[in-house]
């Protein structure tokens, strides 16, 4: 199994996930699904997360992950999966916000960004349902609690 996997930080913010837990993520999506792969993933500010997302989705406002699939032509054979671009800054307070661990959320964020990549989406709740399934799976088998569970329905034990 082959991935490739181009990690481009044009942020300087504190706490970034290391290359080798990029790595982690990314193959526990892709080895089930795909014998080999490409992809960026790209980490940026709250300035480049609103523009790209103003100009793709047509949203002016930063937003946590952005998934750029690539468009194969039929005669080109190629490993490229697409780009994720991930807003540092958004993913940070959106833990805060949401009571997560922040290595939680950033696995989150990538998870949720590949399968995007895979052709997954959430336009409706049959969708949504499948692709959250498939999330909370790979993520719990990562060791990570569900991502979609209300915080004050977790027990806690002290």
């Amino acid at each position: 199994m082959s991935y490739e996997i181009d990690i481009q930080r044009v942020i300087d913010a504190d706490h970034l996930p290391s290359d080798q837990e990029f790595r982690i993520w990314v193959e526990a999506v892709l080895k089930p699904r795909l014998p080999a792969a490409e992809l960026v993933i790209r980490i940026v500010s709250e300035q480049e997360s609103q523009a790209l997302n103003l100009e793709y989705r047509g949203k002016d406002c930063p937003t946590n992950v952005l998934s750029f699939p690539f468009e194969t032509p039929d005669v080109v054979e190629t490993d490229l999966l697409g780009d994720l671009v991930i807003c540092a800054p958004v993913v940070v307070q959106e833990a805060l916000d949401q009571g997560k661990s922040l290595d939680a959320h950033w696995a989150h964020m990538v998870v949720h960004g590949l399968m995007h990549l895979l052709g997954f989406d959430h336009q409706n709740d049959e969708q949504a349902a499948e692709m959250e399934h498939l999330e909370v799976e790979i993520l719990t088998g990562l060791g990570f609690p569900d991502p979609y569970a209300d915080p004050s329905d977790v027990e806690r034990t002290t």
